[in-house]
């Protein structure tokens, strides 16, 4: 029981320096979103409605990859913990392959059947059009990101994520910086609206890639260094293993984000407006969700390398003070969307309607997202790490397409309530869900160690 205690002495420094860098990448990330969003926004309705339709597209592909990257993340932090370099590698290895290929079919989808994909969220002929220049554009981005992203997650199980950081911020400043350009034709350049802010977008993604492969080949001590044979040179016995932990998370956040999308379009049936609204909304939400996702993915790094020296005990010990600061969170989350909402829709050139449509959709949210982010922080801090990936994806497909989804249609097409009261009734499904998987959590059967 000593021993425990004083490592668990540290662990909360432990945590915070690790999700110290993590939630500046979040930020980042967000923050790209953000300029995207307020830049377009103000060109109208229409054309932040088509942006937001085209990056559904984007979200079930990058959720994906966190679901692909996440259960090969549980083996990877548990060799970590081992020190075996060369698994690691190949692991990673692994990611990028799968990444790209994944970013290759999702291109050519996407070059194929722009309008028709467009079509899925929105009716309207204008917001279509805007949708097809855009996602056409951005598209390119997708086989980038395949590479980057895969770095950048893995940097956070390896903890080493000083540079990653840097890297990001540099992203989204070339992003802002070419936003404002492109979209108004700032800088001698001519004005290209929604095609401007894709472009922009596949600038900053072009040369984030660009310096976090120059890193690796210039940092010799990094563990990510090595010759192309040590990244491709992974048996199938081994992808068999990691694929074992990590197609469960792939189903899952695949599941989850096909829901996401599939909520969104459904909310696309009230008005274009409305899927503007929820556009702003996601995007303000993720912001205040940012510390909330870098802790849990810090646990998830953390608690994977205990698990990986086989302290199984000391990992839940370590877990029970991980969830007191995302309770903590939980309620900072809330006030903070409440004070955020009124100064974020004056940003927004939205007509009376619309804007009090957003203060109370955005009012909704700052409650409805508590169940949403406790099932997070068990799921993908917690119940991941440990291994237990295949009771997680029951649980997310059964609570998010199963009933959010389904209540979210009802809300809309049958009872043709308000988008606030949609987002209520949708929202029992992540509620099911919170219970569920804490109590998962308390039970201890998440615990597993896979290498």
């Amino acid at each position: 029981m000593e021993k425990i205690e004083t490592r668990n002495t540290s662990y909360y420094k432990r945590l915070l320096i690790l999700a110290g860098p993590i939630i500046v990448q979040q930020l980042i990330s967000v923050g790209l979103n953000l300029v995207d969003n307020i830049m377009v926004g103000r060109l109208g309705a229409l054309e932040l409605a088509a942006v937001g339709s085209a990056n559904q597209v984007f979200s079930i592909y990058s959720m994906i990859l966190f679901g692909l990257f996440s259960g090969a993340a549980v083996p990877l932090a548990q060799y970590y913990g081992a020190r075996d370099f060369k698994s690691i590698k190949k692991i990673l290895g692994m990611d990028i392959v799968i990444g790209l290929s994944l970013a290759l079919f999702t291109f050519l989808i996407v070059q194929l059947f722009a309008p028709q994909i467009i079509g899925l969220f929105a009716d309207d002929e204008q917001v279509i059009g805007y949708g097809v220049q855009y996602i056409r554009i951005v598209a390119v981005t997708y086989l980038f990101v395949g590479v980057s992203f895969a770095i950048s997650f893995n940097s956070r199980s390896v903890q080493i994520l000083k540079v990653p950081t840097i890297v990001n911020a540099c992203s989204i400043l070339t992003n802002t910086i070419l936003n404002y350009a492109l979209i108004y034709g700032n800088f001698g350049l001519p004005a290209l609206g929604v095609r401007g802010a894709a472009i922009a977008t596949l600038i900053a993604r072009f040369i984030e890639l660009t310096a976090l492969v120059t890193y690796l080949a210039v940092d010799k001590k990094h563990p990510f260094h090595g010759h192309l044979k040590e990244f491709t040179g992974f048996t199938g016995a081994l992808l068999k293993k990691v694929m074992r932990t990590a197609m469960p998370v792939v189903l899952s956040e695949g599941g989850w984000s096909l829901g996401v999308s599939l909520v969104f379009a459904a909310y696309g049936k009230i008005s274009a407006e409305a899927l503007a609204v929820m556009q702003v909304s996601n995007v303000i939400c993720s912001l205040c969700q940012c510390a909330s996702f870098a802790i849990g993915n810090a646990s998830a790094a953390l608690t994977g390398e205990t698990l990986g020296q086989r302290e199984p005990e000391l990992a839940y010990e370590n877990t029970k003070k991980y969830m007191k600061i995302q309770w903590l969170l939980n309620g900072i989350m809330t006030v903070m969307i409440l004070l955020l909402r009124r100064p974020i829709a004056a940003i927004y050139n939205f007509d009376p309607e619309t804007t009090e449509m957003l203060m109370l959709s955005l009012g909704v949210f700052a409650f409805t997202l508590i169940p949403r982010m406790v099932a997070y922080a068990v799921q993908c801090g917690i119940l991941r790490a440990g291994g237990d990936t295949l009771f997680c994806m029951v649980v997310e497909l059964t609570c998010n397409l199963g009933i959010e989804v389904i209540l979210a249609y009802v809300s809309v097409l049958v009872f043709q309530f308000p988008l606030h009261l949609c987002i209520a009734v949708a929202s029992i499904g992540n509620l099911i869900k919170a219970i569920v998987e804490y109590r998962r959590y308390v039970s201890k059967k998440w615990i597993n160690i896979v290498i």
